[in-house]
């Protein structure tokens, strides 16, 4: 067989399994607990969205994890928001969408990395994380530095890695033949969606969850390798701010009194029953 045709073969079996682990398992549930019209509008670039997603991917970035949170993407604003002449005209080339959209910079198996539109999460549980002390000079690197990472492939064996390194009961050492601990941090040519948004951030030295030493003159800190950030690591970092927009919103001089109770009802996460059934259960 020659390479092309070897090459050809290998590719359209990975494809499939991209295909495989990029397929949704169930619907998300929780897209009705925040308001995706206010969040589009208050939403400014810089900011990271964090995903709950439910594709096998997802189910394994959770296992790793063990928080909600499977994905996340920087937003970068929309074009017309991108006035360095030159970023201007690179977010052009690789997008489809028209001037008006909400675009993101994200990392997806089998497609690597991307420009996309917010509304493509329209449907899912989304969080918006905002860098607290950012500075605007520094935010417009942060965004140039992602537009400059569009085109590297999504690295799988990054992700299997690290699965590695955090599961207590691998029989592997954390070292042996893992990618994770290479001299150079970060391959030229592949990421995954929060060890890229990690990389960009520290380019700025923004702070996310770095080792904080003390000695004798004071505090320090040092970066973490962006390999081992994964999408909740922002959610807990001291320095973002969680931004919620729920879908149910109190109007002035409401509290949440004023909220529409089903008192009668109540959920058990599988099904709605009658209170005083429930009760019933329980006696």
């Amino acid at each position: 067989m020659s390479a092309p045709n070897k090459n050809t073969f290998i590719n359209k079996i990975l494809l499939k399994f991209y295909r495989f682990l990029s397929k949704e398992d169930r619907v998300a549930k929780r897209t009705y607990l925040y308001n995706f019209a206010q969040m589009t509008q208050e939403i400014k670039p810089g900011d990271v969205l964090l995903v709950e997603s439910h594709t096998r991917i997802g189910n394994i970035i959770r296992l790793i994890s063990e928080s909600t949170w499977t994905h996340a993407a920087l937003y970068i604003g929309r074009l017309d928001d991108i006035t360095i002449p030159d970023l201007h005209e690179l977010v052009r080339k690789h997008i489809k969408n028209l001037s008006s959209d909400q675009l993101i910079i994200e990392s997806i198996l089998g497609e690597g990395t991307r420009i996309s539109c917010v509304d493509e999460y329209k449907n899912d549980h989304i969080r918006i994380l905002r860098p607290s002390f950012l500075l605007p000079e520094d935010r417009e690197k942060v965004i140039a530095s992602a537009i400059h990472k569009i085109g590297k492939n999504y690295s799988l064996r990054h992700l299997f890695d690290l699965a590695r390194f955090i599961f207590p009961w691998s029989i592997f050492p954390r070292r042996w033949r893992s990618s994770l601990f290479q001299h150079n941090m970060l391959q030229p040519t592949e990421d995954i969606c929060s060890s890229m948004i990690a990389d960009v951030f520290q380019s700025v030295n923004y702070p996310i969850l770095p080792l904080i030493t003390k000695d004798k003159t004071g505090y320090a800190l040092i970066h973490r390798n962006p390999r081992l950030y994964t999408p909740s690591d922002f959610d807990l970092s001291p320095f973002f701010d969680v931004i919620k927009y729920p879908i149910l919103s109190l109007g002035k001089g409401q509290t949440y009194r004023d909220l529409p109770w089903k008192k009668q009802l109540i959920s058990d996460d599988i099904a709605i029953v009658p209170l005083e059934d429930k009760n019933q259960e329980q006696s």
